[in-house]
């Protein structure tokens, strides 16, 4: 049985249709770290430039940038950058110690659709209340802390049918 499906407790949070963005102590990045300039891409520079300097060489923090709308548009958002993971030394610290860094930091998270005990009723009824129209899919990964080479197991991801 998978780590994931066997964890006392997983985390499901909302998974949003932004850019995949990496903080880190000299600044960030899209996705791919040799990413061109794009001008879409100044404010979460500017907002990277006021938490890199709070972060150690060995620290990175992972969200999702939703400055540029992509097939799903968002309202009310808390900030343009809702993150999901601090990784020190290549280990994705647990859910609590990633919201206690965050909170630090002052970064939003991405929105928490279910936390407790793993259980495909649980996944199952999370799909069903899905709004397909305005929401990409959700993921899910354990509580406890895990290392990236883990990652496969102990973190997932659900995706809307078609989503582009």
């Amino acid at each position: 049985m998978s780590p994931l499906l066997a964890a006392a407790e997983v985390v499901i949070t909302e998974k949003m249709d932004g850019e995949n963005t990496t903080i880190f102590s000299e600044g960030c990045h899209p996705r791919s770290p040799d990413a061109r300039y794009h001008p879409s891409r100044d404010w979460v520079k500017a907002f990277a430039a006021g938490i890199s300097p709070m972060l150690a060489a060995n620290e990175r923090i992972v969200g999702e940038y939703l400055f540029a709308r992509h097939s799903i548009g968002y309202d009310n958002l808390p900030s343009y950058f809702l993150g999901f993971a601090w990784i020190v030394d290549d280990v994705v610290q647990s859910w609590d110690d990633t919201l206690a860094k965050f909170s630090e930091l002052g970064i939003a998270s991405v929105p928490v659709l279910y936390r407790g005990p793993a259980s495909e009723a649980k996944k199952d009824a999370i799909i069903a209340s899905l709004d397909l129209s305005t929401q990409e899919g959700f993921v899910v990964r354990t509580s406890t802390a895990f290392t990236v080479t883990q990652m496969p197991t102990n973190l997932g991801k659900y995706v809307r049918p078609n989503h582009v």
